[in-house]
């Protein structure tokens, strides 16, 4: 864990006891849009995060990152040049799009009707942890993902990520 404290000294990490979100977990969005957040990320968000996320439709459901670390990603952003056309571009199609929500004292999140249409999230979804942060997928379209391609496509990132030290 040497690089987490070196990293965490910068201020951009909660503290080392913070957890990071991993597994994945089934669970339904209700009639009213609220989605439970799994009990291991609610302890990882409790233990560092805080209860404040930010959500963004990311062409295949949503991506969950808590206010701290989205708001690492904007200052990261904010530190290209303005004119950059990678960063104007991040600006407009992702940090543009981010909606905060709280954690209710049931462990809910509130997905609105238009977020929910962009995830393509109905009712019954996969909650996948990232790391520092979470995405939502419709359950039918991770199944198509992991049938259709998901363990080819990882042999060949594994490959990529060992050729640079991962």
């Amino acid at each position: 864990m040497k690089w987490y404290r070196s990293v965490a000294k910068r201020g951009s990490l909660p503290p080392p006891r913070g957890q990071l979100f991993r597994g994945h977990y089934r669970h339904t969005i209700d009639t009213k849009g609220r989605l439970s957040i799994p009990s291991r990320f609610r302890e990882a968000l409790a233990d560092g995060w805080g209860d404040k996320l930010v959500i963004v439709p990311n062409g295949k459901g949503l991506d969950v990152h808590p206010l701290k670390s989205w708001e690492e990603l904007e200052a990261r952003v904010a530190a290209l040049p303005s004119l950059d056309p990678d960063a104007r571009q991040f600006r407009y199609g992702y940090l543009s799009l981010g909606q905060d929500v709280v954690l209710d004292p049931q462990g809910r999140i509130q997905i609105s009707a238009d977020y929910r249409g962009r995830g393509g999230l109905v009712k019954d979804v996969v909650i996948i942890g990232m790391q520092k942060m979470f995405e939502v997928w419709d359950a039918e379209r991770w199944a198509h993902f992991e049938r259709d391609g998901g363990a080819g496509a990882l042999d060949e990132t594994r490959a990529r990520l060992a050729s640079k030290g991962v």
